[in-house]
């Protein structure tokens, strides 16, 4: 079995001694793509070959509503993007289902020969703005991405009464391992309900039945009210949590950990707004990978992935 996003021991150097070095935005060739109108957000990586990597992006149509969506990411001294596919990889579920108002993407596992894309459903509410659903699509021998079931994978419970969304999962040990994003609360406020979601784990012995008893990985803190998609890496000498938490706005965080359940914040290797327009007013959903023993991050800026996609550097 592999484990997208997994470490190597290249990067056992303590956090502190690094920073991340930004490379600027890729763009992406939607022209082929008649279905995506705007954003390209929540960036997962798969790789292909020495210096090729597959990208899944969500990018939504004229009506606000998610797919996902697939380029290719050519690593070299100047990163470029391929043309988006004109098909999108997971398209909305069936009127009424859990995901019938957008899914977009989370992680990706490999596991013998078949591929896990684990995403989040959306559907629209009426008291509240909206509900989230964490699954999971299976291409099986390198087929299209069919979803598990038209009901979600992580249905909301008496642990996860609310919302359930943006699963990471990494398999070692067998053991599959998830961080997911759980509701607490909606309040009211001036603008409108507000959500309060924080970080979970789970465990699983196959990837499809889980395990849950509301162990708090990230909790909040301060001003807090929200953390975004958690991107998880397994480094030799600790694991690596790279998340999105908004407060005022969005901004990219780095917690570690040496068992993967008890988590400590570090105060190195995040990321705040930039000084360039498309990512002046927030940054949001990390993509942590390795190639050609540097470490790289993949990145949203300003409006949830409406300004497209950034790259950064972590330095030596």
């Amino acid at each position: 079995m592999t484990r997208s996003g997994q470490g190597s021991s290249t990067h056992q150097a303590r956090s502190e001694q690094r920073a991340w070095r930004r490379m600027g935005r890729l763009p992406i060739d939607t022209s082929r793509a008649a279905w995506a109108a705007t954003h390209a957000a929540l960036p997962v990586i798969e790789p292909i070959d020495t210096n090729r990597f597959a990208l899944y992006v969500s990018l939504r149509d004229g009506d606000g509503r998610a797919r996902i969506g697939r380029c290719a990411l050519t690593m070299s001294d100047a990163p470029r993007l391929e043309p988006l596919e004109p098909d999108p990889i997971l398209d909305l579920g069936p009127l009424g289902a859990f995901d019938d108002s957008g899914v977009t993407t989370s992680c990706l596992v490999t596991a013998g020969t078949d591929r896990f894309l684990y995403y989040t459903g959306w559907c629209r509410g009426v008291t509240v703005p909206f509900y989230l659903t964490a699954s999971v699509a299976i291409s099986q021998n390198g087929g299209p991405f069919e979803r598990w079931s038209l009901a979600p994978l992580l249905e909301r419970s008496p642990v996860d009464p609310f919302l359930t969304a943006s699963p990471y999962v990494l398999v070692g040990h067998g053991r599959w391992r998830m961080w997911y994003v759980s509701a607490t609360e909606w309040r009211n406020a001036e603008s409108g309900p507000r959500h309060y979601y924080h970080i979970r784990y789970a465990e699983s012995g196959d990837g499809i039945g889980w395990h849950r008893d509301g162990q708090v990985a990230l909790d909040y803190a301060s001003d807090e009210y929200a953390f975004a998609r958690p991107w998880v890496v397994h480094d030799a000498d600790r694991y690596r949590m790279w998340f999105a938490v908004r407060g005022e706005r969005y901004r990219i965080e780095l917690a570690e950990s040496d068992d993967g359940v008890t988590w400590s914040r570090s105060d190195t290797l995040g990321l705040t707004a930039g000084t360039e327009p498309w990512e002046s007013e927030m940054v949001e959903y990390p993509c942590v990978f390795d190639w050609n023993g540097r470490r790289y991050m993949l990145y949203n800026g300003n409006e949830y992935g409406r300004t497209g996609v950034g790259l950064a550097e972590l330095e030596v």
